[in-house]
């Protein structure tokens, strides 16, 4: 950007950021340490997160934290976690207004409603507005079901109109990018999710002996994922592969379903609360294999990469991927695993062949290569200050133009 005397902001709403430890926390603040080496002064505004009082902070890099009073919603499904996402809108507005006046926000969708608080942000603060869209909305509404009834074409004409209005999309899958430009949607940049290398150290081989294998999804238990066929799947391998160990660990919409379907079957499957940090990497460690899987039905996730792809690509685990698209073609290009059809007969097939050959989960760290050279967080926040710079020059030369 051209010299200034105090150095550039950005007012940055999220659902999710640190002390949180989800994928989008660990983007944005991967994102915001190099926004702040490239002389950016960020505000965030985040909801709050329990346990953690702090309404105001100092975040590890340098940025503000600001907290609103909503609480991510740790049960319920689709109402009690829109609910708490419009609590933090409503809520972020005001902060956002009393907030040193940043030179551009920063929505990022999911969590909806934030886009309406961005845009109305950036239209009272007459600010560059930049729509960062984690999923394919509004086409995953259409998918899941939620565009039917008025609140859902509500949802959609919002989410479309915001898109058009906004002065740049930042899409992390190309494919996404794409569908925007073809709707009439010129500014959109992909910066792809990825991960933090330098935090997660890979981890020595696990030598299987002949006749056993560990399978392990630890992740969001929700509607996205289909893991109804990982249940069905352990189900059908008590017989033809008894060796075969099947854990789950996490939490979400789909968990009740997901237990009583696993008692209902016999429970082949070892169901675990969701966790993080030492003991999250102490599952990877136990793992053969791990699960990265999207429901092939939703046509949205043909452009989806689930972020959590990244991170098994780079632990030194071998990656069980019933996943399609662009998702199915990373774990291709890295080849750190395998990529497995959409049915249970697929999945188990590809398990009992795992089992039955312990070279088969073997893996060389080209993967965790792969992820170094095209996924690694630390570049992306450099490459977001460029698009911001550049975002904040064009609206200021459209302003400067003299009206006829």
């Amino acid at each position: 950007m051209a010299e200034r005397e105090t150095a550039p902001r950005v007012l940055l709403l999220t659902h999710s950021y640190a002390p949180e430890a989800t994928p989008p926390a660990r983007r944005w603040e991967a994102i915001v340490q190099g926004l702040v080496a490239e002389g950016w002064s960020v505000t965030v505004l985040a909801p709050g997160v329990p346990g953690h009082a702090a309404r105001s902070e100092r975040g590890e890099h340098g940025e503000t934290v600001l907290h609103t009073r909503s609480r991510r919603a740790k049960a319920g499904g689709r109402n009690a976690r829109f609910a708490d996402a419009v609590i933090h809108a409503i809520q972020s507005i005001p902060l956002g207004l009393a907030a040193t006046r940043p030179d551009v926000v920063v929505a990022t969708v999911p969590a909806l409603p934030t886009v309406v608080a961005g845009r109305a942000l950036a239209v009272l603060r007459r600010l560059p507005l930049v729509l960062e869209m984690r999923d394919a909305w509004p086409d995953l509404a259409r998918d899941a079901g939620l565009r039917s009834g008025p609140l859902g074409r509500l949802m959609e004409r919002i989410v479309g109109g915001a898109q058009r209005r906004a002065d740049l999309v930042v899409t992390v899958t190309a494919g996404f990018a794409e569908t925007l430009r073809a709707r009439g949607i010129a500014c959109v940049e992909t910066l792809g999710n990825g991960v933090a290398l330098d935090a997660i150290p890979a981890l020595p081989p696990r030598d299987r002996r002949p006749g056993e294998l560990h399978v392990l999804y630890l992740g969001n238990h929700g509607e996205s994922q289909g893991l109804e066929r990982l249940v069905e799947a352990a189900a059908r391998l008590r017989s033809c592969a008894p060796g075969v160990r099947v854990r789950m660990v996490g939490s979400g919409t789909r968990r009740e379903g997901l237990l009583a379907l696993n008692r209902r079957r016999g429970e082949p499957v070892e169901m675990l609360d969701a966790v993080h940090g030492e003991v999250a990497r102490e599952h990877y460690a136990w793992a053969d294999t791990v699960m990265v899987c999207l429901r092939p039905d939703w046509a949205s996730f043909l452009h989806t990469v689930p972020s959590k792809t990244y991170e098994l690509l780079s632990i030194g685990r071998h990656v069980t991927a019933q996943v399609q698209g662009e998702a199915a073609a990373v774990v291709e290009a890295a080849g750190g695993g395998d990529v497995v059809g959409p049915t249970v007969d697929d999945l188990v097939a590809h398990l009992e062949a795992l089992w039955a050959d312990p070279a088969s989960t073997r893996t060389t760290g080209a993967a965790r290569g792969w992820v170094a050279r095209h996924a690694d967080l630390s570049t992306i926040g450099h490459r977001y200050a460029e698009l911001l710079s550049r975002t904040v020059l064009r609206r200021r030369a459209r302003s400067s133009r003299p009206r006829i």
